[in-house]
């Protein structure tokens, strides 16, 4: 396929803050798009972002150097445009826009092809090998750190659903326990209009962290939800480290302190299935400890690199290899093209990794995630509250996965 033209244009997040959108052009001059996603707790080693300036004069770069070139693959297209950029971080195109090039062009192959986006990329990067995996469902109901105006060091409490028969009646059970939580939340607080966080979850002020995983864990006993719900926690712990220490309920910890309150939390929650990001991004050696000091639990329990391994293969292999992690993150814009973010799943796949495919706390309509993870076959998908923003990639779970497939 042969791009004819790219035009990169500012939209807005669902926080309201500047992103981008990308649109290219085939020979009929039809046009297919891509919408980029922002994060607000972002990874040192993640994909360069560019602003809207800067943003046009490297697609334009872009536009020129492929003109009248047939690209068969996404690829051959992401490989040209990574050797373009030359750099380790994407800072002169952009991951932004280099995603944004990427996804539109595959979308322009499934159109070209008369399939979906999902069966683009499940050819071409993973053999064309469906995979009957159920994903489970991530969902971040109560948000803090910086996700959220709050007194929570913890960035993320989730719930962790596995789905039983229908993803209908999964994600059903899920929004029904969003608003008996909303109910809880409003007799503890008084208040009839609850804050909500970046990504739907609600926000409001706790006695101390582990309150609101003690208070999830309350209200699924108590409704019968124990045989498909699960909590989860994304610490994003690089936020409140500081100097050597963890600024963590107004304490300044150590890591040795904090990974035995983690594990106090586990044996105080059995439930308690994963926790994202428990130390600093560098602190490889920390996750190690945590991952061996939950091993004796009877339930396996995940540790995931998310700021760790920025859905780098490189990273991902290290940190595997180093007993770091058992589970990773996937976020396409962290890396910058879907060919990187492949090879990343496929290599975390390789080692037995659970992968999960992830939005950003700055989302747009673009519901790409669903389909990767499709694609995939990956083991998670984290979407966020089920609620106003967030639903259109329920949707388009319940689109991709209907009963019948079931």
């Amino acid at each position: 396929m042969i791009i004819k033209d790219i035009v990169v244009r500012e939209i807005l997040d669902t926080r309201g803050e500047k992103t981008i959108e990308v649109a290219i052009a085939d020979e009929d001059l039809r046009a297919f798009y891509a919408q980029i996603p922002s994060g607000r707790s972002r990874g040192k080693s993640e994909a360069a972002v560019l602003g809207m300036a800067a943003a046009e004069n490297a697609a334009a770069k872009i536009e020129r150097a492929v003109q009248g070139v047939d690209f068969k693959t996404v690829e051959e297209l992401d490989r040209r445009m990574i050797e373009m950029d030359g750099t380790p971080n994407k800072e002169k195109l952009g991951g932004n826009v280099m995603l944004g090039i990427s996804l539109a062009f595959a979308r322009a192959l499934a159109f070209e092809r008369k399939v979906e986006l999902w069966q683009v990329l499940n050819e071409e990067f993973f053999g064309g090998k469906v995979s009957p995996v159920r994903p489970l469902i991530f969902s971040n109901l109560i948000n803090g750190g910086k996700h959220a105006k709050n007194d929570l060091p913890i960035q993320e409490y989730m719930v962790v659903v596995r789905p039983r028969g229908s993803y209908v009646k999964t994600v059903g059970k899920l929004m029904k326990f969003y608003e008996v939580l909303g109910e809880a939340l409003r007799r503890k607080t008084g208040e009839e209009e609850l804050p909500l966080g970046d990504e739907g979850g609600y926000a409001v002020n706790f006695e101390d962290a582990f309150e609101p995983v003690q208070l999830m864990a309350d209200l699924i006993a108590e409704h019968n939800l124990e045989d498909q719900f699960r909590l989860g926690l994304d610490a994003a712990a690089s936020s409140f480290y500081e100097s050597g220490h963890y600024n963590f309920g107004g304490l300044k910890l150590d890591a040795a302190t904090l990974r035995k309150t983690y594990e106090d939390w586990f044996a105080w929650a059995p439930g308690l299935l994963s926790i994202e990001d428990p130390f600093d991004e560098e602190k490889g050696a920390d996750f190690a400890a945590l991952r061996k000091a939950l091993g004796g639990f009877a339930e396996e329990k995940l540790v995931v690199g998310d700021d760790l391994t920025v859905t780098s293969e490189a990273l991902i292999k290290k940190y595997a290899g180093e007993g770091a992690v058992n589970a990773v993150i996937i976020k396409a814009n962290q890396i910058g093209t879907l060919t990187e973010t492949c090879a990343a799943m496929s290599a975390a796949a390789s080692l037995g990794l659970k992968r999960i495919v992830s939005h950003r706390s700055g989302e747009t309509e673009d519901n790409f995630l669903i389909h990767l993870a499709r694609a995939a076959g990956a083991e998670g998908v984290k979407i966020g509250a089920p609620h106003e923003s967030r639903i259109g990639k329920y949707n388009e779970l319940l689109r991709l996965l209907p009963d019948e497939m079931i």
